[in-house]
């Protein structure tokens, strides 16, 4: 990672500023290294995996002109973005429609009932005999990771897919309890018992094959940056954040909170599931009950991260693994799993945001215009984290060089 000019680490800095001011946050740094000419050297991204599939022609592209079978029972209203129409659970995220924008026309959904996809762009079949495509998170730790900022690079909630790439790179997971210092140990004590207990262990380390020790290498160091610093402790406490903005999040959008205050400690990608969407049965009763919270918890991540000046350095993405059949079925009144085209919703990042990318046919079982490949979605996420997708990449066990992903164009509309 950069350092800020005139020799002053990020880590020196973030010391520096957290015993003058109190603690800084992602934004005071990248504000701090602008003005130091060195560029913002931290963009994050916050995955959002809607786990089971969501009803792409129920939230983001309603079809009211369709037959009723298919249309279904929500009407469309309009948003603060000329011509940008979304579900009527929606009314929040109606009122920021500048602030997102909606891909009505995903391909490259497959049968997997997982978040897989979504992490990596792949199939689970793609390199499966080395183990695998990690995820985008485990590949921003293998090249953006410095556990010296007090944070893990990447934290995840859900899936642990590092693929071919093992497992020192997979996600730290929060598990409750505390991450500080016992009174009775300074931070220099607890670094020098690590330090010893490494010495200990090398020649084990030398002669193991399989990463595992490497692996406790790199969580033993991240574990005293994180313990010593405090500031993921401190991120996890929502009891920490303004009542009045807590409220605003509401209690069904915690992880949304989390996931902004994960990003201010230092850590580069957060993913997490939020709510049930496999819904075949009773879909219109389920979203009537699920659609306005998360109205109201993306509303107020979107709103939270214009305030704090984070729109060009923190992406947000929000999708699933596919979508869901266009015809409701008659017998349970839901929608059955479909993998023709879906929906993603994206914001921030420093994208062109208020518009709809791609069209659906009129029963919306199609992309008829402008079809965008889920690989287009993760390539634009690498680019907007700095990660050139054209010319890196990252030698597989057998020695072999591996590109991030097979679509190497970000989404032009967005860029």
């Amino acid at each position: 990672m950069m350092s800020i000019q005139s020799g002053v680490s990020r880590r020196n800095f973030l010391k520096v500023g957290a015993a003058g001011v109190g603690g800084l946050t992602l934004a005071d740094l990248l504000r701090a290294e602008a003005a130091a000419g060195t560029g913002s050297s931290n963009k994050a991204l916050i995955n959002i995996h809607l786990a089971g599939g969501p009803s792409h022609q129920d939230t983001f592209d309603l079809k009211p002109d369709a037959p009723s079978e298919y249309r279904g029972e929500f009407n469309p209203i309009s948003t603060n973005a000329p011509g940008l129409d979304i579900c009527e659970h929606f009314p929040m995220l109606a009122q920021s429609a500048d602030k997102f924008s909606v891909i009505r026309s995903l391909t490259g959904s497959i049968a997997d009932h997982s978040d897989y996809p979504t992490q990596t762009g792949f199939p689970r079949s793609s390199l499966q005999s080395l183990g695998g495509r990690p995820s985008i998170g485990s590949v921003v730790s293998k090249l953006q990771g410095d556990l010296s900022v007090g944070a893990p690079p990447f934290v995840g909630y859900n899936g642990s897919y590092v693929g071919y790439l093992g497992a020192v790179h997979q996600p730290f997971r929060p598990q409750g309890g505390e991450l500080r210092l016992n009174k009775s140990v300074t931070a220099d004590r607890l670094r020098s018992r690590t330090d010893l207990l490494g010495g200990l262990d090398r020649l084990r380390r030398d002669m193991d094959h399989t990463g595992h020790m490497l692996a406790l290498d790199a969580y033993s160091q991240q574990a005293v940056e994180m313990v010593t610093s405090g500031r993921v402790a401190d991120a996890l406490d929502l009891s920490k954040e303004d009542p009045r903005l807590r409220e605003r999040y509401g209690n069904d959008g915690k992880m949304f909170l989390t996931a902004r205050r994960l990003i201010e400690a230092g850590v580069r990608v957060v993913n997490f599931n939020w709510g049930s969407w496999d819904t075949h049965s009773n879909n219109f009763g389920h979203l009537r009950n699920q659609l306005p919270k998360l109205d109201r918890s993306m509303h107020a991540l979107l709103e939270d991260l214009s305030v704090r000046g984070l729109n060009d350095d923190v992406t947000v993405v929000m999708w699933g693994e596919f979508g869901r059949t266009p015809r409701v079925n008659s017998n349970k009144g839901g929608r059955d799993h479909w993998y023709e085209v879906a929906m993603c919703f994206l914001a921030g990042g420093g994208m062109k945001m208020g518009q709809a990318i791609g069209k659906s046919n009129r029963n919306a079982e199609r992309a008829v215009d402008r079809p965008v490949h889920l690989l287009e979605v993760m390539a634009t996420l690498y680019h907007n984290l700095g990660i050139d997708v054209k010319s890196t990449t990252i030698t597989d066990p057998a020695g072999r060089p591996q590109y991030l992903v097979d679509h190497r164009e970000p989404i032009r509309e967005l860029i």
